[in-house]
């Protein structure tokens, strides 16, 4: 039973370490698109960013991000272009944060 238990606790830790590397990757993406995204609005970076950060919490999923990033640009990004910055700012902070 020993071994069964050690595979059982084996997965659930890495689990648990995939969920957490998922979050911090996505929380990178949602910080460097919020830096991204000030530019064009010519706000504060950081105080952007971290606006962008909180609307992460509101639902499950990207949505949130999305509409939060598309309401504050309003007609000076397409939705194209922010899903596409969204997506290649998820590769940019998964670089990022495993070769931490």
């Amino acid at each position: 039973m020993s071994g069964f238990e050690d595979r059982k606790n084996a997965f659930e830790n890495k689990f648990a370490h995939d969920e957490e590397l998922k979050f911090k990757i996505e929380a990178r993406r949602n910080k460097l698109l919020g830096l991204w995204a000030a530019e064009i609005l010519g706000k504060d970076g950081d105080a952007y960013a971290k606006e962008v950060i909180a609307s992460d919490f509101e639902e499950a999923g990207d949505e949130d991000v999305f509409n939060k990033v598309r309401a504050d640009l309003g007609d000076d990004v397409s939705d194209d272009d922010i899903r596409e910055k969204m997506v290649w700012l998820l590769g940019v902070a998964e670089e990022q944060i495993t070769s931490e």
